[in-house]
């Protein structure tokens, strides 16, 4: 198996700004609002989900460490130094990996075709943003 070099403090700087990215994309500003109307929650089960909030960020930040770390292991399989090449990397990675995947989830749970696609499309940027990073910060 091959040497993988991969700096920590860019596969944490990837995974933050991940999760930033995730909170403008959700917040009722940008599609917060489409994503709940999809979601069609009522008023309490959101209630209980704020109530859960810590415990839920801190998972979505290891899970979003460990989608960094994992990008990373392909950023540097591929020898991508340039943002652009890192960003690359990271279409093909969310192709594969979220596209491919989410769309069985979303049919079996008869999710709307819109929120298939607002979860994947915010997706879709983080993993490009996310390969550029990993790739410049060598």
């Amino acid at each position: 198996m091959a040497q993988i070099d991969i700096n920590p403090w860019a596969v944490l700087v990837a995974a933050v700004v991940n999760m930033a990215l995730g909170a403008l994309w959700y917040a009722p500003f940008l599609f917060g609002k489409i994503w709940m109307t999809s979601l069609q929650r009522r008023d309490k089960e959101v209630e209980k989900l704020k109530q859960n909030s810590n415990y839920f960020h801190l998972f979505t930040l290891l899970g979003a460490l460990v989608s960094s770390f994992v990008l990373a292991h392909f950023v540097d399989y591929v020898g991508a130094t340039t943002f652009w090449a890192g960003m690359q990397v990271g279409l093909w990675c969310w192709l594969g990996f979220v596209v491919a995947t989410a769309i069985s989830s979303t049919l079996y749970e008869g999710r709307s075709k819109k929120l298939y696609f607002l979860n994947i499309g915010y997706y879709f940027v983080a993993f490009l943003v996310m390969g550029g990073i990993l790739a410049v910060w060598v």
